[in-house]
């Protein structure tokens, strides 16, 4: 079989020389989700400014995304017909530099060939999703995407290469690509530094650094990092348009294509975080007894031994142990199993998934709110956890903390 490299050089855009750009980028739509204060703040800080928070939906707004998208799409529009928007690479990639507290992390812009990508539960593609989907987060997402002219992106596709083969030489010669962009980000996200990779050589390196990763009895190129809803949504809009197209269409069609940043595991600035869970509007005692009884029935006890993964429960000023047995992978999907089956019969209470325990903590001193601070996620194990398990149960890691999450800053066209 022919390789694949699934990851293909595009045109993108970028805000127009002399921009504000540290107005222009802000951080994926899936953080602070609980605290809308802080979208509050980078509303105040974008002013009348060009800004991706004006072309993207945070997820603390989804209630509202009905009333919101229409704007979203008429600004995307009116971003690329007043030339807000330039070409930054024709055919190209852009290698992104990151400067965060762990160090300096690396990425490939480019797009993903949603053909080579799958989120069905036993599907074995090129391009793996890691997480399980929260369905009621997918329906806005399309009509965001459906109806835009642009997409900016922060998915984001991990690769097993401990060869440091792809990124790493590119950034080695960075001094010889165009510097497309330097800035500091907004609310403490750190230096965003940008470099086009346009010439045949680069590629063709890039393209055969990648082959070299794809072999093997079970190939996988990528696994989805960051940015499983949204590309789980481009592959759902992907699948609907191609049904109206001829065969020759389907090939150079945009929407068979996603912007994505690729990234390798083994980055040592690329660290790998809990994504912790919150409940609100119920009494952590009553939990804690509803907890105890669905470990009873199932024959388990809650008591911390060497034998347990633990996950910290706060609330009103509390703090408990809940000792899951280590016989389960992840204490997450015991967690969340609980979760689900508890919140069907509780239907006022709701579930958020926050970045950051001092965020989790901060929220849990309030009335009627709960905490669950799970434990450090092992990055090593991530490639052999996704071929042994398939997707992990939903929000289990985070790459790093919430400001250090992709920040949108690329565009690329998505409509003929």
């Amino acid at each position: 079989m022919p390789f694949n490299p699934c990851i293909y050089p595009g045109q993108l855009l970028l805000p127009k020389p002399g921009s504000d750009l540290s107005a222009w980028a802000c951080v994926a739509c899936d953080q602070f989700t609980s605290q809308p204060e802080y979208w509050q703040d980078v509303e105040l800080q974008v002013g009348s400014k060009p800004s991706a928070y004006r072309i993207i939906l945070p997820e603390c707004y989804l209630a509202k995304s009905d009333e919101l998208i229409p704007g979203i799409h008429q600004t995307m529009a009116d971003y690329v017909a007043n030339g807000t928007l330039v070409p930054a690479v024709e055919q190209g990639f852009i290698l992104v530099e990151r400067i965060t507290p762990a160090g300096a992390r690396l990425g490939l812009v480019g797009v993903l060939d949603l053909e080579c990508y799958d989120n069905k539960p036993g599907s074995r593609p090129l391009v793996r999703a890691s997480e399980g989907t929260i369905f009621e987060r997918i329906p806005p997402r399309v009509k965001i995407r459906k109806g835009a002219p642009l997409e900016s992106s922060h998915v984001m596709l991990l690769m097993d290469d401990p060869m440091q083969s792809v990124v790493e030489p590119l950034y080695a010669k960075r001094n010889q690509l165009e510097k497309l962009y330097d800035f500091t980000l907004m609310k403490d996200g750190g230096q965003l530094i940008g470099y086009a990779v346009t010439e045949g050589e680069d590629i063709s390196a890039i393209y055969a650094a990648l082959e070299k990763l794809s072999g093997g009895d079970d190939p996988m190129l990528f696994a989805v990092g960051d940015g499983n809803h949204s590309l789980a949504t481009a592959k759902a809009i992907w699948d609907s348009v191609k049904t109206g197209l001829t065969p020759e269409e389907t090939v150079t069609h945009p929407a068979r294509f996603a912007m994505v940043e690729i990234e390798n595991i083994y980055d040592d600035a690329l660290q790998f975080e809990p994504i912790h869970r919150v409940l609100f509007g119920y009494d952590g005692d009553e939990l804690l007894n509803d907890l105890a009884a669905f470990a009873a029935a199932k024959k388990e006890s809650l008591v911390d031994n060497d034998e347990t993964q633990n996950i910290t429960i706060v609330y009103e000023g509390k703090e408990v142990t809940l000792a899951i047995p280590t016989e389960h992978q992840l204490a997450v999907g015991d967690l969340q199993n609980f979760l689900d089956q508890w919140l069907a019969a509780h239907p006022g209470v709701t579930l958020d998934y926050v970045h950051g325990e001092g965020a989790v903590r901060e929220l849990a001193k309030n009335a009627n709110t709960i905490g669950f601070l799970l434990p450090k996620p092992d990055k090593g194990l991530f490639f052999q956890q996704i071929r042994q398990l398939g997707a992990l149960p939903r929000k289990t890691f985070s790459m790093g903390e919430a400001n250090e999450k992709r920040y949108y800053m690329e565009c690329r066209k998505i409509t003929k």
